[in-house]
């Protein structure tokens, strides 16, 4: 039996104890990639392409007094090889303790960025899925850090909300190596969803730690909002990523090497979105564009489209399909909730079950 699976056997029985709860994503369906600069894998089985699959365990005590300990520890799979995702860590997808009161949250552990989260759950109708994934080109450096410290306040009757990251670098070389910080301020109430994102990620030296490398550090910062119009829902985003590291990182370098293929120092995104539901369909629409400031104007611009049909409550069945138009010698790709992609077009047909 595989690790994860003995883990979560031995951690199931404990619900007995405390409101504990196992769940999970089971995605899989058919990726047809186009345009590809070189030779790539144009029509394949993929997982996780709505959203990642994943097997996890969270729970909650109760303490007294309005207090709670809580927890969530979740382990990602790719269920077309059954192999595990995250480059092969045994919970790579969450992992963190908490205390939660009337003063609000405090986790500690493996945790989503800040900018990430901005960006699937208020900015994008496709929520980080499917070929229409805003983060096919929005900056966000990683989607989540390790070793950190989140802060949640609880949600004001006003409808105020907000959130505080600190992540230690833990580098034995300089304790500002790897690290990150940020800040979101959050407005929910009714038909409107508002967010305010900034963050901050170091890197300021080579692997060695002797000898300065070039500056890595980026910065992030996203305004996203979302309104329901009762026909409709609308989105809007604008972001602005700044630095050599400010799109995606390599989480497997533990000094954070860039890993995206054309890198952005300085650009500006905008993304308009829609979905609209009809009965138990959804479509849905959006369109990026990246402003590249840097000298070689590398923007790129995403259109894509989408369906999604409830089956039940916990299974539907989707289809998506997505355009990029890169300039200048761009690289963006056409990826999904799991895999970057290959080329700068995609069409894929998935299913999805959640328990």
């Amino acid at each position: 039996m595989k690790p994860a699976l003995v883990t979560l056997a031995l951690l199931a029985p404990l619900s007995a104890l405390a409101q504990t709860e196992v769940y999970g994503v089971v995605d899989a369906g058919v990726v047809a990639d186009g345009g590809c600069r070189s030779d790539c894998t144009r029509t394949r089985v993929d997982s996780g392409i709505d959203s990642g699959s994943r097997l996890g365990v969270r729970g909650r005590e109760d303490l007294g007094n309005g207090a709670a300990a809580v927890y969530t520890v979740e382990a990602g799979f790719l269920n077309d090889t059954g192999v595990s995702d995250q480059h092969g860590r045994l919970f790579g997808r969450q992992a963190f303790v908490g205390l939660d009161g009337p003063l609000g949250l405090v986790t500690l552990g493996r945790q989503y960025n800040l900018v990430y989260t901005t960006l699937t759950d208020v900015a994008d109708p496709f929520h980080g899925g499917m070929a229409g994934s805003a983060a096919n080109l929005v900056g966000y450096t990683t989607k989540r850090y390790d070793n950190t410290i989140k802060y949640t306040s609880p949600r004001s009757r006003s409808g105020l909300i907000g959130s505080v990251i600190y992540s230690f670098g833990e580098s034995p070389f300089n304790s500002k190596v790897n690290r990150a910080y940020g800040a979101t301020i959050g407005y929910e109430k009714g038909r409107v969803n508002l967010s305010i994102t900034h963050q901050r990620k170091d890197n300021l030296l080579d692997a060695t730690g002797t000898t300065p490398a070039v500056d890595q550090s980026a910065s992030n910062s996203l305004v996203a909002a979302n309104v329901d119009f009762g026909r409709f829902v609308g989105y809007a985003a604008y972001g602005h990523s700044k630095g050599d590291g400010s799109s995606q990182w390599d989480e497997t370098n533990p000094y954070g090497a860039v890993a995206q293929r054309d890198p952005s120092t300085n650009s500006r995104d905008v993304l308009l979105g829609v979905a609209v539901p009809m009965g138990a369909t959804t479509l849905l629409a959006s369109v990026i564009h990246k402003d590249d400031r840097g000298l070689a104007n590398r923007d790129a611009n995403q259109i894509a489209i989408g369906a999604s049909y409830a089956l039940s409550k916990r299974t539907n069945v989707y289809t998506s399909v997505a355009k990029i138009q890169n300039r200048n010698g761009a690289g963006y790709t056409v990826g999904n909730a799991s895999n970057r992609g290959s080329g700068d077009r995609a069409i894929n047909v998935g299913l999805r079950h959640a328990f």
